[in-house]
């Protein structure tokens, strides 16, 4: 655990290599899905830990794309981040640009609804509420299947989050559209004072 990092130290540090608003928003929301994950399996003692993980998973994307998850430890260590966070953050691109393998429960949670935020988030948009507060598993599983929409985000790294947890689609899309539900409000407040 991370005690002597605070939101705002790992908030300057973000902000230091991601300008993108969308980058930041993304970060934001993977922070309130893991927050809301930690929570809801009982380990709501780590829950800051786990939200910290979700803020700085893509601390190096924006900035060193093609050394995605691999310039992540050099740049956490200005912040003197943890073996343990850097690792959940590596392990986020498991496969893709990292052979850091999700161990925790914590680091396959992350693996699995980093991509599939990026899909609720782009068919909330779609919708005439802009929300994913009235958003159905059922019309999130035929965005899902269509291979053309939010094509950047990977089937494959879902199914296989999914997997590695032993949970059903239906159930990780579920849970992850209602971490979503729980944090829309604070990130779209936040992300109005940056």
């Amino acid at each position: 655990m991370n005690a002597n990092i605070t939101r705002e130290d790992a908030m300057a540090l973000l902000r230091k290599y991601n300008q993108e608003p969308f980058h930041i928003q993304h970060a934001l929301t993977v922070e309130g899905v893991m927050r809301w994950y930690a929570n809801e399996l009982r380990y709501g003692d780590d829950a800051e830990f786990w939200a910290m993980a979700g803020l700085l998973h893509d601390v190096d994307f924006e900035k060193y794309p093609e050394e995605h998850c691999l310039k992540a430890p050099e740049l956490l260590a200005e912040i003197h981040a943890s073996d343990e966070l850097i690792h959940a953050v590596c392990s986020h691109g498991y496969g893709l640009c990292s052979d850091v393998e999700p161990e925790h429960e914590m680091e396959k949670i992350m693996f699995a609804a980093d991509e599939l935020t990026g899909l609720i988030g782009a068919a909330a948009r779609m919708r005439p509420s802009k929300s994913c507060r009235d958003m159905e598993v059922s019309s999130l599983k035929k965005k899902f299947k269509d291979k053309r929409f939010a094509a950047g985000c990977s089937r494959d790294v879902i199914r296989e989050g999914a997997e590695r947890l032993g949970w059903e689609l239906a159930d990780l899309f579920e849970k992850t559209i209602l971490a979503m539900r729980e944090c829309e409000d604070s990130i779209a407040m936040e992300m109005e004072h940056l």
